[in-house]
């Protein structure tokens, strides 16, 4: 499950799609997280490092209990591929269908632009992967709307032999890539028409 496959390759150009919510998770319904640790019912925030990236924790689960509620928080060392998958369906090989989904809320801070792909059951591996630009926050949490509008995605390396249209019907992850020091809070992941299923 690499981010990108050989180091060097170019990418695709800026990929935008990030719109300020004003609203945060407010703008969505009220939602019950799992009696497992979870961020918005999502079970399975983990680091695939060292392999794929030197990051903080080196690996496995980046659930954090800060405060009242678990947020998930990894960093991102050196200049390299990092790889963060979180399973949308709480479990390998259960996916989610996001095909009449306009987008997803993300409440998250960062200290350097990172990116996801939307990564299907029949195509998980390798990174020819539709993903589109989650920019830095400078630091500071902010909620933002991601739109699966096909022209906000593109792949970082080679164009995938799927459409996005494809990918959304059977999103078995969203994977968080990114190639620069980084660090990261995740607070919220939130999908329009989609509640993860708890485990």
């Amino acid at each position: 499950m690499d981010a990108g496959g050989a180091a060097g390759q170019s990418g695709s150009g800026t990929l935008l799609g990030a719109a300020d919510s004003g609203g945060g998770d407010a703008a969505f319904p009220p939602i019950t997280e799992c009696t497992k640790p979870s961020v918005d019912r999502l079970e399975d925030w983990l680091s695939s490092g060292p392999v794929e990236g030197t990051t903080i924790p080196p690996t496995g689960d980046l659930l954090v209990m800060e405060g009242a509620v678990y947020v998930a928080k990894v960093q991102f060392l050196n200049v390299e591929w990092h790889v963060c998958p979180v399973y949308l369906g709480n479990q390998f090989n259960a996916n989610a269908n996001l095909s009449a989904s306009s987008g997803f809320m993300l409440t998250y801070s960062s200290t350097s632009d990172m990116y996801v792909q939307a990564r299907p059951t029949s195509h998980w591996s390798g990174g020819d992967q539709w993903a589109t630009l989650i920019p830095s926050t400078g630091g500071v949490k902010k909620s933002l709307f991601f739109s699966f509008d096909p022209a906000q995605w593109k792949s970082l390396f080679g164009t995938p032999t799927w459409t996005l249209a494809d990918a959304l019907k059977e999103v078995l992850g969203f994977v968080f890539v990114g190639q620069t020091p980084n660090t990261i809070t995740f607070y919220g992941l939130r999908f329009d028409g989609y509640v993860p299923p708890c485990r």
